[in-house]
Parts: structure tokens; C-alpha cells; sequence
């Protein structure tokens, strides 16, 4: 069994600099990393400096979307990685600061990888600065960025350096409110104790702490079909109508005045839209959690 660590956290928090850190330790400790690497833009900005840390198995997701990356393209990715490279013994995921933890870890479960794959957890690594200034983020993001918190198995407190005492005293005590059961390390620049992450999502640790996934969480899938066009606007009114707990949705929709249904992709609150050049089955799938009496209003 290959074991799989997810680094989380917002744009800029910080989290290429621990996956680097991270690599230098374990390859210093005779282990075998590999990565996978979800990449916001059009260049592999963050992974150059992936690869110019060595002989690093690697592969990434260019353009992740602020939305959903999908979690075909990540399974296809580790697909390649564990056909590729035999003698792998840790991967490190780093998601794009957009992204919620959930959808990397949807991929991850897959069945294809289930004899293969252990997931210790989740690392979230949260700028100390960002997060004194969070209330200037809009509300979307303000909420992403909590949520990746609160889906930590360990919390980074990075650039703990930039805030006085004071303000880090104060920090430290909101993150353990939103995530009263992740341990909280303060950093500077990434630099984290591997040994430290490893030993805290230990399999008896993790027994303790589940991780967040369709395995282990009561998340449940509902399709919802579409009788007629609609217009872009009620969807995305509709979207702003729904909990919390609809962490995705991804489908085809019909909309009015266009020839064929277009590809829809909600993430917590954020929507993306994209032509289709074929017929596609117009439904939606929705995932989340108590989602059984959410309807579209046909």
C-alpha cells in the first residue's frame, strides 16, 4: 500500500513550500515520493520548482478550476503515476488553493486504486496573514477558506512570522474553535517535521479522525433531471438558494437559446459554465450531505 497525503490550503498559503520541505525529508530518508500536482494556470508554475528538486515522479492538472478539476482527470493521473513508476512510496498530493479537499479525495477512493492506496489524511496549510485578513475576501472564498480548516487532519499556521504574538495567540485559538481536533503547528516558509505529520495520521490516529470522503462521510448523490430549457440566470440563483452541505454538482442543463445542453460544474458555491458540441443527457448530478429534498423547481 502506497500512502497518499493531501496538502490543502488557500492560494499563496504556502503549500508548495511544505511539499518541498516535505520531499527533501523523505527522500533523505531513503523514501520514494511521488507527486501530484493541480496546477490553477495555464503553466506549470509551481511544478518546475517540483522538478528541479530532483528525480520526483511527477504529474500534474493544468488549469484546475476553481470549481471542480473532475475527479476522472485525477484518477486518470494517478493511473498513470502507479503504472509508470513502480517502487513509489508516498504520494503527495497538492490541490490548487481554489480547490475543496473533498473533490481530490473523491478520486482518490476510487475502486481502481482501493488495494493500492491509503489515505493518511489531510494537511491544510493556512497563511496567518490571510487569515487576520479574511473578512475583506468575498463571502465565497471567506467560506472555502474555512472549510479547508475545518477538513484538516493538521493545520499548518504558516508565515507566523508576519503577525505579532498577539495576533498568532488569537489565530491559533480561532482555527482550534473551527477545528477543535487537528493539531496546529506554527511554521515559517513551509517548514514542517514530516515525521511530525506522519506520526499524527498514524493509522490509530486516523481511526480516531476519519477521513472526509464519500467512505467515511454520510454524503449521498441525487440526479436531477430538466423537462424543458431554463435560463442561465435561474440556475445560478438557484445555486445561491442551497446549503452548505451540496459540496458538487456536475451535469448537463439545457439552456435556452443554446443548441445543445452545456456542461455545468458547481464546488462549494462557485459555478462553471462550458459549451458542449454534442447531445448530452440533460441531468445533474448533485453530491452533499441531508440532499434529498433539494429539487430543481421545474
Amino acid at each position: 500500500m502506497i500512502d497518499v497525503y493531501l496538502y490543502s490550503g488557500f492560494l499563496g498559503s504556502g503549500k508548495t513550500s511544505l511539499l518541498l520541505h516535505t520531499i527533501a525529508q523523505l527522500k533523505a530518508a531513503g523514501k520514494k515520493p511521488a507527486v501530484l500536482m493541480n496546477e490553477f494556470g495555464e503553466l506549470p508554475i509551481d511544478s518546475d520548482t517540483v522538478t528541479e528538486s530532483g528525480d520526483v515522479p511527477l504529474k500534474e492538472l493544468l488549469s484546475g478550476c476553481i470549481c471542480c478539476t473532475g475527479s476522472e482527470k485525477t484518477e486518470a493521473q494517478l493511473q498513470a503515476l502507479l503504472e509508470d513508476y513502480d517502487d513509489i512510496d508516498v504520494i503527495l498530493i497538492e490541490t490548487t488553493g481554489a480547490a475543496h479537499p473533498v473533490e481530490a479525495l473523491d478520486a482518490v477512493y476510487s475502486p481502481f486504486f482501493a488495494d493500492r492506496l491509503q489515505v493518511k489524511g489531510i494537511v491544510t496549510v493556512a497563511d496567518a496573514l490571510r487569515f487576520v485578513h479574511r473578512e475583506e475576501l468575498s463571502p465565497r472564498i471567506h467560506a472555502l477558506l474555512l472549510e479547508q480548516i475545518r477538513h484538516a487532519h493538521v493545520i499548518a499556521l504558516n508565515k507566523s512570522d508576519l503577525v505579532t504574538d498577539s495576533q498568532l495567540a488569537t489565530i491559533s485559538m480561532e482555527l482550534a474553535n473551527l477545528n477543535p481536533s487537528a493539531p496546529i503547528v506554527q511554521t515559517v516558509q513551509g517548514k514542517l517535521d514530516f515525521s511530525f505529520i506522519e506520526k499524527t495520521l498514524s493509522q490509530e490516529k486516523a481511526a480516531q479522525q476519519p477521513i472526509i470522503s464519500g467512505k467515511h462521510l454520510p454524503l449521498s448523490s441525487k440526479v436531477i433531471s430538466f423537462s424543458r430549457p431554463v435560463q442561465q440566470e435561474e440556475v445560478e440563483e438557484w445555486t445561491k438558494s442551497l446549503p452548505d452541505t451540496v459540496y458538487r454538482m456536475k451535469g448537463y442543463i439545457p439552456i435556452v437559446g443554446v443548441k445543445n445542453p452545456m456542461l455545468f460544474q458547481y464546488a462549494y458555491g462557485m459555478v462553471n459554465w462550458m459549451p458542449e458540441y454534442v447531445k448530452m443527457p440533460e441531468r445533474l448530478v448533485m453530491i452533499g450531505e441531508g440532499i434529498g429534498e433539494i429539487e430543481w423547481k421545474d
